[in-house]
């Protein structure tokens, strides 16, 4: 490991990762929050055993040009004490990307969007077949909107 690597371990047995900026002096600068409790997230400094929490180091090879290691690690130094975690849009590997290459980004963040949009769209799909289901069963043919539908499976609900 280097001043300023950036460098990431596996949490929750691989569920997701967290990010952070080694320093070269056996600590890791990181931005503390993590999916579910993020309302008290900070950048710090931590070592690296409390960083890494027994699971193994894994160095995050950057494709993009990248800053030197000791202007990255000044980078996260300087943002020590900022809060505003978010899982989505500020969490650790935005941090640390940025601190590397001058830029936010998170590839985890990217991957949940998709599959949540993924699966939002499926939801729809599903929707609009069962509807057609249901109006092809009471014998009703044409269009006929979601939402008299709703209300018609509501009104049913209602009578039982």
């Amino acid at each position: 490991m280097a001043l300023g690597d950036h460098i990431k371990t596996r949490r929750a047995g691989g569920l997701y990762t967290h990010h952070g900026i080694d320093m070269g002096d056996g600590t890791v600068v990181h931005f503390s929050g993590d999916p579910v409790n993020h309302r008290d997230a900070i950048v710090c400094r931590v070592s690296m055993d409390e960083f890494l929490q027994g699971d193994p180091l894994i160095l995050v090879d950057h494709r993009e040009p990248v800053l030197p290691g000791g202007e990255t690690a000044r980078m996260a130094e300087s943002l020590i004490g900022t809060r505003g975690y978010h899982p989505l849009i500020n969490n650790c590997e935005h941090f640390t990307t940025y601190c590397k290459t001058g830029r936010k980004d998170s590839a985890q963040s990217r991957r949940f969007i998709k599959a949540a949009i993924t699966a939002g769209m499926t939801a729809i799909a599903v929707g609009a077949h069962v509807v057609r289901r249901l109006n092809s069963r009471s014998g009703q043919r044409g269009a006929q909107s979601l939402a008299q539908t709703l209300q018609q499976l509501k009104k049913r609900q209602k009578r039982t």
